[in-house]
């Protein structure tokens, strides 16, 4: 009988889970590589600046006078930034308001501007002791583009002067209805002076060298040149040159033709002169009175209209 054969031997338990696969050292690295691209991208992104608009937003420069102002101290103290003021840092120049002596027609702003590029003129109607509507109409080919400037101004006076009488015509109570009556009065005259190419224009904005408008400035009809080197836009600055027929402080014209306590209207100001009348009085009618306010804005112009400076 033969013996038994032993049982086998236990074979060895498998290890518990399925071994891996060992990873190829690059597939690690550009793995990491991947992740920290990402993360730096991240990071630049985060610290990236927002796009730098205009800085210029919200900006106002005010050149000229304020209400208050002794006119022969601005005279003296634009003389003196004027011959101080060094080189322009832009090659178009320096913006600077040239304020006249009188009131000027259009044909005579070639002669006094020759060689200082123009940007505007200011204007206004001079009716004695009445305020008018300031204006500022751009203007770059003189006379052309003033002429052509006024002749819009004068038919948006028309428009007014019928908006004033039709609300005059509506209105029974006695000072509503005069304030309205005079307001269409003084709109049809500063229509009359501007659509005749009235001698009306004040001061002018333009821009050049420094040297250019320190010559300006010893013409004949020039009052000031008053620079603005701190000046880059010109739709964003205020402008209020002195008004030719005053001489010591600047005030508001005198509008003696307004003085209604009632309606909320009062005359206001006394000018230093009697400003001279470019037209001939209306038939019938008196010298001039107007409206209580000028318009806030004028169309005209990027910058608007208003009342004279003091107003």
């Amino acid at each position: 009988m033969s013996a038994a054969a032993p049982p086998p031997a236990d074979r060895p338990s498998p290890p518990v889970g399925r071994p891996g696969r060992a990873r190829p050292w690059w597939l690690t690295s550009a793995a990491l590589a991947a992740v920290g691209a990402v993360l730096l991208t991240a990071g630049w992104a985060g610290r990236r600046e927002e796009p730098v608009g205009d800085r210029t937003v919200g900006e106002v420069t005010r050149i000229g006078v304020r209400p208050g102002d002794r006119i022969p101290e601005y005279v003296r103290a634009a003389a003196a930034e004027l011959a101080a003021l060094p080189p322009s840092e832009s090659p178009s120049g320096t913006y600077a308001l040239v304020s006249f002596t009188g009131y000027l027609a259009p044909a005579q702003l070639p002669g006094v501007l020759a060689g200082a590029p123009v940007s505007e003129v200011v204007t206004r109607v001079p009716l004695p002791d009445r305020q008018t509507e300031v204006v500022r109409l751009p203007a770059q080919l003189l006379p052309q583009d003033v002429i052509a400037g006024m002749a819009a101004v004068a038919e948006r006076k028309d428009r007014e002067a019928a908006d004033q009488r039709a609300r005059a015509a509506g209105t029974a109570e006695g000072e509503l209805h005069r304030v309205y009556a005079t307001g269409a009065e003084v709109a049809a005259r500063e229509a009359r002076a501007y659509r005749a190419g009235c001698a009306c224009v004040y001061a002018a904005v333009v821009r050049a060298d420094p040297a250019v408008l320190r010559k300006l400035a010893g013409r004949p009809g020039v009052r000031a040149v008053d620079p603005a080197p701190e000046l880059r836009r010109l739709d964003r600055a205020v402008v209020l040159p002195p008004l030719p027929e005053q001489r010591d402080v600047v005030r508001p014209p005198a509008d003696t033709a307004l003085d209604f306590p009632s309606v909320g209207v009062s005359s206001v100001g006394v000018s230093s002169e009697q400003a001279r009348d470019v037209i001939d009085p209306s038939p019938g009618g008196s010298a001039g009175s107007r409206a209580p306010t000028p318009p806030p804005t004028s169309p005209d112009t990027g910058g608007g209209g208003g009342s004279a400076p003091g107003g």
